[in-house]
């Protein structure tokens, strides 16, 4: 089920998705100060390759003032919209029964959109 539903969501916008994110990150890494945002945006664009067979799981080693600092800026600089579109997304597959599987990974996306900072993606 996890490679015919790559699949699928490649063939119906995960891979333009991921270039998205792919080219938006190598443009904020042009800078310093860009690039742990770069690195975050890299991170979506891995998940959004392949969501099926992997999952989101907070990292034990980046707790604290500042990953939640980075939480709050990148939320104001662009982490709201990206998780609205997900969300937005989300709830128009998940109105259909089929596309109720592409509805969770369009959620899962959203939360990770959310707050990245401080989370892992795990290839279960």
């Amino acid at each position: 089920m996890r490679f015919l539903g790559n699949i699928v969501w490649l063939i119906f916008g995960g891979f333009a998705i991921a270039i998205e994110y792919f080219i938006s990150s190598l443009v904020l890494m042009i800078t310093i100060i860009g690039i742990p945002f770069g690195l975050q945006t890299m991170k979506l664009g891995i998940v959004a390759l392949c969501p099926f067979g992997s999952t989101v799981t907070s990292s034990r080693q980046s707790t604290g003032c500042l990953t939640t600092f980075m939480n709050i800026l990148w939320f104001f600089c662009g982490g709201l919209l990206i998780t609205l579109t997900h969300l937005l997304f989300g709830i128009l597959l998940g109105i259909t029964i089929i596309g109720i599987p592409w509805a969770k990974q369009h959620f899962k996306l959203a939360s990770l959109a959310l707050t990245p900072f401080g989370r892992d993606v795990v290839s279960i």
